[in-house]
């Protein structure tokens, strides 16, 4: 998994980088084949903008969008959001590879 962190108009400090970091470690969890994570950090007129692009082999990329006017308030809701989209997935893949009743033997007893 890769990661890209990039930053427009606004400077990111090592700590920030390092939370973006330890947050996009934690997504591993979820076992997801995710291939690449492009986070960018903009400024804007009122406030930032955070924006998380998580590529999922095997599915649609999650993309999740997040302005606030505090960096770090952003940072933090993007993650859950993120973290909630990826939750969300994987409970998608596991109960749809779930064996049906048609699949199960009969036991003679």
């Amino acid at each position: 998994m890769s990661l890209q962190i990039r930053a427009k108009d606004i400077t990111l400090t090592d700590a920030t980088k390092a939370h973006i970091e330890g947050a996009v470690e934690a997504f591993s969890k979820y076992t997801l084949e995710i291939t690449s994570i492009d986070c960018v950090v903009a400024a804007e007129k009122k406030g930032v903008m955070v924006e998380f692009n998580v590529k999922v082999a095997h599915a649609k990329p999650v993309i999740i969008t997040q302005h606030d006017d505090d960096l770090d308030t952003a940072i933090d809701l993007a993650i859950e959001r993120a973290t909630k989209a990826l939750r969300r997935l994987h409970d998608r893949v596991v109960s749809h590879g779930a064996e049906s009743l048609k699949d199960l033997e009969v036991v003679d007893a």
